[in-house]
């Protein structure tokens, strides 16, 4: 057993009861239960997605097979600015239907700026529109909001100032939650993302998280280490500022994403993002509601397809797709791409940092294979292959430290009287089979997934029970 604390692995029984475990160590056997003869393969507190989209289309796949095939039993969801609003809705529909994973949700600062501004949100919000997203977002975090997550990079959020996001920041401090960012940059104003972050951290006064933590710009590949030392010096002044990484050297977004001043007509925006940001064979789509066809292909190809210059075929697409989605509101996504974009060296000194935590920013409904792949990849990838973390070390990180940097409370770590959310699987044998060309294989490896100390995976298969719960914030009370 490896009990997620970051202890030694060691051998022992453990039992739970309905959803609890209730002993561990050496016990004997009590007439009537049953026994899973687990020699030779390694229990595990049930691995938490710090960062995931999985509840995207979730009531398709409400077995979640994609993550329990990995061991992940907690999915934390309302990441990059957008969420169901208000998540007390949202968790009255998972508890009249739940999923076989529980589900914890941060809420959202692009999804406030819709509730309180519409579509006039291209500006600063008023003093007024800010009280209202302060209302929403208390009345979130009375119905158990990890705390505020924020988009800075895509609309709305991209239009925020500081101040608006600092004013919500506080809002989340004094309601008990915390902040969590895909930041305005990730790429050419990678030090200045990273220096707001920080400073809503202290002006805020509560713990900040760094969303997928990387380096997007090829000038800057390289830098890990200073980029780690800022951060460790902010933690030094008293700022406690942590991040989520996933093992990808490829990420995926939207296509506007790579236009930040959002001119769709800029050649040379678009040339510089198609050179120093990713390539036109490195961009592929993943989803593009206009025309489903060009699915899976890369800029690149289309470019070639229409003979025409890959520049002006990235920025045709996207005038495109902004078309299309100012057509159809109703479509939740109009388009995604995967883009290459980040050097092995940095993504694992970003693994290896004592305050990262793993992520899939992953969808089951998608061609990003890290949706079905992200923690066995750490687990074949960074312990087995590579030999930077120890089993222990990698476990720790998907279990009770993210639980701790997220302020979930009785998960993470094998212990009476918390949660048996548990894993059992073969560390010779663990890791991911998905790829670009597979995004959505399983991961192999794992034998049983126990959520809430039902068994929800099992021989290769969902059992197609779903006993997730709503997992909500550290210290939460209900309201009476």
């Amino acid at each position: 057993m490896i009990d997620g604390s970051g202890t030694p692995a060691r051998s022992v029984s453990v039992r739970i009861d309905k959803d609890r475990i209730v002993a561990v160590g050496r016990l004997r056997r009590v007439r009537g239960e049953a026994i899973v003869n687990a020699k030779g393969l390694t229990l595990a507190p049930g691995f938490i997605d710090a960062h995931s989209h999985h509840d995207r289309q979730a009531e398709k796949t409400p077995d979640m097979t994609a993550v329990t095939a990995q061991g992940v039993t907690t999915i934390v969801v309302g990441q990059d600015g957008e969420s169901a609003l208000p998540l007390k809705t949202y968790f009255e529909q998972l508890a009249r239907s739940p999923l076989a994973v529980n589900v914890a949700s941060y809420t959202g600062h692009g999804s406030l700026r819709a509730r309180a501004m519409g579509q006039d949100y291209k500006r600063p919000a008023t003093r007024s529109e800010i009280a209202r997203m302060q209302d929403h977002l208390a009345a979130d975090l009375r119905a158990g909001s990890l705390g505020l997550s924020t988009g800075l990079e895509y609309d709305p959020g991209i239009y925020g100032t500081p101040q608006e996001v600092v004013a919500l920041a506080k809002t989340a401090a004094a309601g008990g939650g915390r902040y969590i960012s895909h930041m305005r940059s990730e790429d050419v104003r990678l030090d200045a993302a990273i220096d707001e972050i920080i400073a809503i951290g202290r002006e805020a006064r509560l713990p900040v998280q760094i969303s997928h933590l990387k380096i997007g710009l090829v000038d800057r590949w390289g830098d890990a280490p200073a980029i780690l030392a800022k951060l460790d010096a902010a933690r030094a002044q008293g700022v406690d500022i942590t991040a989520d990484v996933y093992p990808y050297s490829y990420w995926q977004s939207n296509l506007s994403v790579l236009l930040p001043e959002r001119n769709f007509e800029d050649r040379a925006a678009a040339r510089f993002a198609l050179t120093k940001l990713t390539t036109p064979e490195g961009l592929r789509i993943a989803v593009f509601a206009p025309d489903p066809s060009l699915v899976g292909k890369t800029i690149a190809q289309i470019a070639a397809e229409r003979h025409a210059d890959p520049v002006e075929t990235y920025l045709a697409l996207t005038r495109q797709s902004e078309a299309y989605g100012a057509a159809h509101p109703q479509v939740e996504r109009v388009d995604a791409v995967i883009g290459s974009a980040m050097a092995e060296p940095d993504i694992a000194a970003f693994i290896a940092w004592k305050h990262a935590v793993i992520c899939s920013d992953g969808m089951t409904h998608g061609l990003h294979p890290r949706g079905f792949g992200a923690f066995a990849k750490i687990l074949r990838v960074y312990v087995r292959e590579k030999h930077l973390l120890t089993l222990e070390q990698a476990v720790h990180k998907m279990s009770a430290q993210t639980a701790a940097q997220l302020g979930l409370a009785d998960r993470g770590t094998i212990a009476p009287g918390l949660y048996a959310d548990l894993v059992l699987f073969d560390p010779a044998r663990i890791g991911d089979r998905s790829d670009l060309d597979h995004p959505n294989a399983l991961a192999a490896g794992v034998a049983t997934v126990w959520v809430n100390g039902v068994i929800v995976f099992e021989e290769d298969a969902a059992t197609g029970a779903r006993p997730g719960q709503i997992v909500r914030r550290a210290g939460w009370r209900p309201v009476d």
